[in-house]
């Protein structure tokens, strides 16, 4: 069992033991723990679950999402993304094919959702769907990744289809593109609806990345594969233990401006970035719930569902935090912008022939 080790960094410096191999990586798969029946109420973030709850609770968002479907169905959306893109079997991408199978069967998937590969240079991966959800892996994430990698990758687009997420993600992207281009569905209801799907779908990364680790149950691979997919070097130009460092660093950042910056960049983003990404995981790691899920101490399918107000007043306390270090965020930002003014006045005051 992989512990809390943050880096497993080596003197090669690539984040890897030098000794590893694909087949010592195939070994280590199968000796993973099967979850078994775990629910996805084990990896979810409370943050998560207080974006869905605001989401379901605007008025008009049930009544835009009917309409789209109405509009495109169910048949029509699979087509949109799988046309361009090639199934996942024995015969085609059989390697990958073995990879996924792992993952399904380490977070004990009841069905075996279909996996494509499409030819996009671009690292990504993606969970879509209604009512039948399908695994989509860009061509660039599977050149790019290793096998452990690899597998980080699909347990996590696994983890959104057992969380629920993937009739939301795919609304997302369809109002994504449509807003591009100026579509006339997309009037002032659906882009509310986009702004508040959007809030919610970082949130949701964040439990994705729980359930990606628990697929590969290896932190040092999750940290590898963000690593990879931040910077998109090779093993030996990067540095596991440096990249952490990173992302504690801009979670800290101190500097004038660096508060609001770190709010703007999210804005109109669809993912979280990868540092602070890396951070809300090392968090989960150091609470002890990881452990305690590989023990077997988990949420199973069949246990009673948490009351509503239980599991809301659990996720409203991670807003309430957040909303907090925002709040305290901007207002640290803007102190520290004031005085920077006022000290640049009073230089400029004492310099002869300054003035209005």
């Amino acid at each position: 069992m992989q512990t809390n080790d943050p880096s497993g960094d080596p003197a090669d410096g690539s984040g890897r033991d030098p000794h590893d191999s694909p087949e010592q990586g195939t070994e280590d798969a199968r000796s993973r723990r099967i979850l078994t029946g775990i629910s996805s109420r084990t990896w979810e973030h409370p943050a998560d679950r207080a974006a869905l709850h605001a989401l379901r609770g605007i008025p008009i968002f049930d009544e835009v999402l009917r309409k789209l479907f109405g509009f495109f169905g169910e048949k029509p959306i699979r087509l949109a993304f799988q046309a361009n893109s090639v199934e996942v079997s024995h015969r085609q991408f059989g390697h990958v094919h073995q990879l996924y199978q792992e993952v399904l069967r380490t977070l004990d998937a009841p069905e075996p959702y279909p996996l494509f590969v499409s030819q996009t240079p671009m690292v990504n991966a993606g969970a879509y769907g209604m009512d039948k959800p399908f695994v989509l892996l860009n061509s660039g994430t599977v050149h790019l990744l290793d096998d452990d990698e690899l597998q980080y990758v699909m347990a996590h687009e696994v983890g959104h289809i057992l969380s629920g997420h993937v009739l939301y993600r795919t609304m997302l992207v369809i109002l994504v593109q449509l807003a591009e281009r100026g579509f006339p569905i997309v009037g002032l209801a659906a882009r509310g609806i986009l702004i508040a799907l959007l809030e919610w779908y970082r949130k949701s990364e964040l439990s994705a990345d729980r359930a990606g680790l628990l697929g590969v149950q290896d932190p040092r691979v999750v940290y590898r594969a963000m690593l990879k997919m931040a910077g998109g070097g090779r093993p030996d130009e990067m540095n596991v233990t440096a990249f952490l460092e990173q992302a504690e660093a801009y979670r800290e950042s101190e500097d004038v401006a660096d508060s609001v910056f770190k709010v703007l960049n999210l804005l109109g983003t669809t993912h979280p970035f990868y540092v602070l990404r890396v951070s809300e995981l090392r968090q989960w790691l150091e609470s002890g719930e990881y452990d305690r899920v590989l023990r077997g101490d988990y949420v199973r399918r069949d246990d009673p569902e948490t009351p509503y107000t239980e599991d809301f007043g659990d996720a409203a306390a991670a807003y309430q935090k957040e909303a907090r270090e925002f709040v305290d965020d901007l207002t640290s930002a803007a102190r520290k912008m004031r005085d920077s003014i006022f000290e640049t006045l009073r230089g400029g005051g004492d310099r002869p022939g300054a003035g209005w």
